[in-house]
């Protein structure tokens, strides 16, 4: 077996350099070379087509914005204004606190604010008229000060009896119910924006030379198995992650009809290149000798040489060929058991209709 393995590479090699002359032979030529009749095999040309280079990644999908909602401040539920699973937009009041212990306190900071006003006015004109000290027009000026800074914290303490939404999305599950006392750590409910969706996937560092943004990616999720999502790249880490050599990417994918939910798993194809005019053969035309890789080509003599060829890609039922063939040329995909270098041989048409896919 190991001579016989010897003996195809090197006739190979002989036959690729003497590769012309062979074609140019006549037909009684070839029969003589192999054994004197034509074996029967399928054949189909080289063909060129799209080649899609794509990795097979699990990614996550996360919303474009999710947060949890809590109260800037302590205080009694007074009311709900929003449906769990809601559609709510920027600035809608989800839940009313009791504001009437806020409401009196402002109230009492505004007079309080106003009387400071009037008595810094007047202290102003005494000082401009020099009737009284720095320091007591200091004290007046500070007073006044501290009078706006409080109506300010008052007003702002009122309006956090309102809590509002901060972007638009959908509300989540209600944690809360009427007249009950929350304080600042007790968690509203949770907003989404599920407009558009984010895919953050680990790539590891090999692929990165080939990724940028703006590349499309493809992917399936197991609730819609027969539907394939598409978005593109936004985001690739500067940084790559120690323990795992992988960089974070993210791609944004548009979601109008909320198909897609945080949480779910992606089985995504993450395309690194595109070409457009690659050769490709039926898989069955290959064979590997070693470290050899070896197709059977036939001329237009109807001989069939063998040829060393440097393959790409392998795709469903096809493999991509970098070197060793031309667009045109024709291989042989079956009867290869029993053909030898420099064999006639005759072309079958029958069986060769499901390779010309």
């Amino acid at each position: 077996m190991e001579f016989r393995a010897f003996g195809w590479v090197l006739l190979a090699g002989l036959l690729a350099v003497g590769c012309k002359k062979q074609e140019g032979a006549t037909g009684a030529g070839a029969s003589a070379g192999g054994g004197g009749f034509a074996l029967q095999v399928v054949a189909v040309p080289v063909k060129t087509e799209p080649v899609v280079e794509s990795v097979s990644l699990i990614g996550n999908i996360q919303p474009n914005e999710i947060v949890d909602l809590n109260a800037e401040t302590e205080g009694i539920v007074k009311e709900i204004r929003f449906q769990e699973g809601e559609a709510v937009k920027k600035g809608d009041v989800l839940v009313l606190l009791d504001d009437t212990k806020f409401a009196p306190q402002l109230a009492e900071a505004e007079a309080q604010l106003e009387l400071s006003r009037t008595s810094f006015e007047r202290v102003k004109q005494l000082f401009q008229d020099k009737l009284i000290s720095q320091q007591e027009y200091d004290n007046a000026s500070a007073t006044y000060a501290a009078s706006e800074a409080t109506v300010d914290l008052k007003r702002r303490e009122l309006r956090d009896t309102r809590i509002v939404a901060p972007f638009s999305g959908s509300t989540g599950a209600r944690r809360i119910s009427p007249g009950q006392v929350i304080t600042k750590s007790t968690r509203l409910t949770q907003l989404v924006d599920l407009e558009t969706v984010n895919v953050e996937v680990a790539v590891p560092e090999r692929y990165l030379s080939q990724l940028k943004e703006g590349q499309t990616v493809e992917f399936k999720v197991a609730a819609f198995p027969k539907e394939t999502f598409r978005g593109e790249v936004f985001f690739i880490s500067p940084q790559l992650d120690a323990g795992t050599r992988t960089a974070l990417v993210k791609a944004r994918i548009a979601n109008p009809d909320r198909k897609l939910r945080g949480g779910m798993f992606a089985n995504l194809e993450l395309r690194l290149q595109l070409r457009d005019a690659a050769l490709v053969i039926p898989e069955p035309a290959i064979i590997n000798n070693g470290d050899t890789t070896l197709v059977f080509v036939v001329t237009s003599t109807n001989t069939a040489f063998m040829r060393p060829v440097n393959t790409g890609l392998r795709l469903a039922g096809k493999v991509e060929i970098t070197k060793g063939l031309s667009a045109g040329e024709v291989v042989v995909v079956e009867g290869l058991q029993k053909l030898r270098p420099g064999a006639p041989v005759t072309i079958s048409t029958n069986s060769s209709a499901h390779y010309l896919n």
